[in-house]
């Protein structure tokens, strides 16, 4: 999905960290109905860093008995996925804003149907065989994707710093 963000929907960060001004831009880039962030885990710590330094720390909300940051209501959803570039100590992300479903015209996933072994869509599993300690071998697949149905359904913040760390002062 990274690369197919359409090239008006991709900002880079105002000043590398990721501002709460940034996310901001996200909302604005997928206005109708946004429905989660996903970002790599350092993304998400960092933007709870920056958030907090500037005093409006992210709330959280519980999804599926798991705490999850959110930004203006909206989930922060973590995803190793979404790769890390740079070397230790400058290593750079990207974060995605995306409006999902097929009524509300936004990223759609796409399960091939009729699989050999299919136990559900887009999921195989196969049989291999029994091996001499009797233990029975599987092949468990899953044939996926997505599709973006409108530019305006997804959009990315780039080059975010992950390694920007700050000093805080403490209150005596």
């Amino acid at each position: 999905m990274l690369k197919n963000v359409d090239a008006a929907q991709r900002i880079p960060t105002r000043s590398g960290p990721p501002t709460p001004d940034d996310l901001d831009e996200l909302i604005s880039r997928v206005w109708k109905e946004p429905g989660f962030f996903l970002a790599h885990p350092r993304a998400i710590a960092a933007i709870g860093r920056e958030a907090t330094l500037r005093g409006v720390p992210p709330a959280t909300v519980t999804l599926f008995g798991s705490p999850f940051l959110t930004w203006r209501g909206i989930p922060i959803i973590p995803s190793d996925k979404i790769p890390l570039t740079g070397k230790a100590g400058s290593q750079k992300t990207t974060v995605l804003l995306l409006r999902t479903g097929e009524a509300k015209q936004g990223v759609v996933g796409l399960f091939q149907p009729g699989l050999q072994g299919e136990q559900g869509p887009g999921l195989s599993v196969r049989f291999m065989g029994i091996d001499r300690t009797a233990v029975a071998s599987y092949l468990v697949s899953l044939y996926c994707s997505a599709a973006i149905l409108t530019e305006d359904a997804i959009a990315s913040l780039e080059n975010v710093d992950v390694d920007t760390y700050h000093e805080y002062v403490r209150a005596r």
